[in-house]
């Protein structure tokens, strides 16, 4: 039987933004997943009736100034999580209840509260989250148990997943309750990966994020990918974004081998070279268009060496992930804005500056190329009253163009969350430092764009700041 579903079809890079305003709207169908159309948009499914011929015509101006909107429907939509869960957790429990009582045992809440509610699918394979199947009775109905739970869920291999390793390499852990094999593929956004479960981790919900990077222009670029894992974003920069080369940085040695199969596995392998071990004794620099800093809670011990990629006769952009917490005493310890801008975190500069001066002195032991400037021991500061932070914008979603110390003009935007804006402009001043002590002349930094990709309830948000980084004398 045929189905079809009302939908609001928009550009990839502004979907976010349309499921946000939807949903807290109330128009947004959540029986349905947001869909990727052939031409690269994405259809957000809409409660139809909710949703006035009004309200259509303004609703790109009143979501994104400038982005497009269509109003369409579209045949067999995929149903969402929520509603295709609700239906096997319900027959999963009818199943279960059957082996159950075969085995002499009455069928109680507690049992049934046992049952998962959510699980990954990853190909054939289906991973259950730790707290599902915890009850001593399913331990003696094993391995028929996890048959049946194949059966009904429609795969083939079943394996349940631990907490993620607190080491470096964020292993998980996870256990092969069915099947032999833990290597699995998994089609994303038309990209083909393929990983072994047990010893790397795919992060499912960072789907928009990646459909961000889709979206971008990076025709003749260079890129590196400083926290590649096994392609999440070198993958879509190389298919979708269009860079000419992505260097790809990566420790794990399973997500290397990965990383190598995936590149092969979409046939853009002559594009990419892998850099095994750490990032921070990468003896690359002067190449980089933009560089991708996408590890979390915090990517700031990757900040020096993006510096060092960036290219230094033209700057670029750097894409910046951090967890934010919204908790101002946590807020605080780490962005202190007043302070780091008057000077008075002298021993934080401090740091900065011995990390950059050893990284050129690695890189000089390594016959790197003697042109590259010597590092300074001084920070500049900014004498323009009008420097980052001291330049305020005129309110929620409005735009000012202020100009720099070093004579610019660039557009500033207010964000909405202080929390974000706060970090933003921390960050944004202490990589304008460390360009400026590596390079030895002013630079420029311009927060271009925050994206909110997720939050961990209630009060940590996992964004991305796009940073513009330019040399003064650059004309652009």
């Amino acid at each position: 039987m045929q189905t079809e579903a009302f939908t609001i079809v928009t550009q990839a890079q502004f979907a976010q933004q349309y499921r946000e305003y939807l949903e807290a709207n109330g128009i947004l169908d959540t029986a349905y997943r947001l869909q990727r159309q052939p031409d690269g948009a994405v259809a957000l499914p809409v409660l139809s009736d909710k949703l006035s011929q009004l309200h259509l015509l303004n609703l790109s101006n009143t979501v994104v100034p400038g982005s497009t909107c269509t109003f369409t429907k579209i045949k067999n939509p995929i149903l969402s999580k929520k509603s295709s869960v609700k239906s096997c957790h319900k027959q999963l429990q009818e199943e279960l209840s059957e082996l159950v009582k075969h085995r002499g045992v009455i069928w109680n809440d507690q049992l049934s509260q046992d049952l998962p509610r959510v699980w990954k699918r990853h190909g054939d394979m289906i991973i259950l989250n730790e707290k599902a199947f915890q009850a001593e009775i399913w331990k003696t109905l094993e391995p028929e148990l996890w048959q049946v739970v194949a059966n009904v869920l429609g795969a083939k291999r079943i394996a349940k997943a631990g907490r993620v390793s607190a080491g470096g390499f964020r292993t998980p852990k996870v256990t092969l309750l069915l099947g032999n094999d833990a290597w699995v593929h998994h089609i994303d956004n038309g990209i083909r990966y393929t990983f072994d479960v047990t010893k790397c981790m795919f992060s499912s919900g960072n789907i928009t994020e990646k459909l961000r990077v889709s979206s971008f222009d990076c025709t003749e670029e260079v890129v590196v990918d400083l926290y590649a894992g096994i392609g999440y974003f070198t993958l879509p920069f190389l298919m979708h974004a269009g860079a000419i080369f992505v260097h790809a940085c990566e420790w794990n040695p399973h997500a290397v081998a990965a990383l190598l199969k995936n590149l092969e596995l979409n046939k853009v392998s002559h594009r990419c070279k892998i850099h095994k071990g750490d990032n921070r004794q990468l003896s690359l620099r002067n190449l980089a268009d933009r560089v991708n800093l996408g590890l979390i809670p915090s990517s700031e011990d990757g900040w020096p060496i993006a510096c060092q990629l960036l290219r230094e006769d033209k700057g670029g952009i750097l894409h910046i992930h951090h967890n934010i917490s919204l908790y101002a005493e946590s807020r605080d310890a780490h962005f202190n804005r007043q302070n780091f801008d008057s000077g008075s975190s002298k021993v934080q500069q401090e740091s900065l500056t011995a990390e950059l001066r050893s990284l050129s002195t690695e890189g000089s032991e390594s016959g790197s190329n003697p042109t590259i400037p010597a590092f300074t021991s001084s920070f500049k500061t900014c004498t323009n009253k009008d420097s980052i932070f001291n330049s305020r914008w005129k309110g929620p979603g409005n735009q000012s163009e202020v100009e720099t110390n070093c004579g610019m003009r660039y557009e500033k935007r207010r964000f909405t969350n202080p929390e974000w804006q706060a970090w933003a402009e921390t960050v944004a001043l202490r990589i304008k430092y460390l360009l400026e002590t590596l390079y030895a002349k002013p630079w420029w930094t311009n927060i271009l764009y925050i994206e909110h990709v997720k939050s961990y309830a209630p009060h940590i948000d996992h964004v991305v700041l796009d940073l513009e980084c330019r040399p003064c004398d650059v004309s652009l």
